[in-house]
C-alpha cells in the first residue's frame, strides 16, 4: 500500500474569526517537506470527508530557510515548513504521517498560517537596528576588529526575522510589553560594529525600558528554536551587561 500523509490544519479565514480544522490526505513522495505537501493540497483541495473547501493559505519564498516566511506550530513545535521533512516531522501511523499545522500564536492572523510579523520590524526600528552613515563612498578600510568579536558579530547577523523565538518565549505574551530576543540579539549585532556602536546609547536607553532585557526569564527556549543557530542567550547575557554598565554610568552623571 502506497504511503500518504494525512495534514490536519488550523483554518482562519480572518483575524477575529473563529478557527476550525480541515484535515487532507495528499499521497507521500520520497523528501518531501511540508510546503511541498500542501502544494500537493492546493491542487485538489477536498478534505477527508469529501468537501471541497478552498485550499489553505501559506508564506513561503526561497524554500531554502533564508527568508523566514514559512514560520508555523508543526506538531506542536515552532520551525521553518521549508525544512520540516515529513520523514522528521511526521507521527508515523501505519502507511500514513500524520502532521498537524498551526499559525504561530505570538502573531497576528492574516488567514490560515499567515500571521502578521510587523511587530518584529518595528523592533527593529526601536532598537536602531541599523548602521548610521550619510551617504554612500568609500570610508577607506575599516577599524581591525577581535576575530571572536567578529565570529560573534556573523553569527548574529544570520537572523531572518522568522518569529521562531518569540513563538517560543513564554515572556513574549499578552501581559508583558517585552520585545522579546530577536530585537535584543539585532542591538548587541550593531552594538558591536565600529560604526553602529555610535548609536548604542539609544539602544541601551531602549532596552533599559519595560519593554527591554529584564522581562527576560531566562527560559532559553528562544536559542532552542532558532533556525539559524543564532547565540540568543548569549546576547541577552551581554546586553544586560550593557545595560546594567550603561544605567550605572547614567546615574553617576557620566552620561547625559
Amino acid at each position: 500500500m502506497a504511503a500518504t500523509i494525512r495534514l490536519k490544519v488550523r483554518r482562519q479565514r480572518t483575524k477575529g474569526e473563529d478557527s476550525h480544522w480541515d484535515t487532507f490526505e495528499v499521497p507521500y513522495k520520497e523528501n518531501m517537506n511540508v510546503i511541498s505537501a500542501l502544494m500537493e493540497v492546493r491542487k485538489t483541495p477536498k478534505t477527508v470527508e469529501g468537501k471541497e473547501v478552498e485550499p489553505p493559505t501559506w508564506e513561503a519564498a526561497c524554500l531554502e530557510e533564508v527568508c523566514g516566511a514559512c514560520s508555523m506550530v508543526i506538531n506542536g513545535g515552532v520551525r521553518q515548513a521549508c525544512t520540516a521533512l515529513v520523514e522528521e516531522v511526521g507521527h508515523k501511523v501505519g502507511d500514513t504521517y500524520e502532521i498537524t499545522l498551526e499559525p504561530m500564536t505570538k502573531f497576528p492572523i492574516v488567514r490560515d498560517l499567515i500571521v502578521d510579523r510587523s511587530r518584529m520590524f518595528e523592533a527593529l526600528i526601536k532598537v536602531r537596528g541599523w548602521v548610521p552613515i550619510d551617504g554612500s563612498y568609500d570610508r577607506g578600510m575599516a577599524p581591525p576588529q577581535d576575530d571572536h568579536v567578529r565570529k560573534l558579530r556573523y553569527e548574529l547577523s544570520r537572523c531572518m526575522t522568522c518569529g521562531c523565538c518569540l513563538e517560543a518565549c513564554p515572556q513574549v505574551n499578552e501581559k508583558t510589553l517585552f520585545v522579546g530576543p530577536q530585537a535584543i540579539g539585532q542591538s548587541l549585532l550593531f552594538n558591536l560594529h565600529p560604526v553602529g556602536a555610535s548609536l548604542s546609547g539609544e539602544r541601551l536607553d531602549y532596552l533599559t525600558s519595560e519593554e527591554g532585557v529584564t522581562n527576560c526569564g531566562n527560559a532559553q527556549n528562544c536559542v532552542k528554536v532558532c533556525p539559524k543557530e543564532v547565540p540568543l542567550t548569549v546576547a541577552i547575557a551581554e546586553i544586560n551587561r550593557q545595560t546594567t554598565v550603561y544605567k550605572f554610568k547614567k546615574w553617576l552623571g557620566l552620561i547625559g
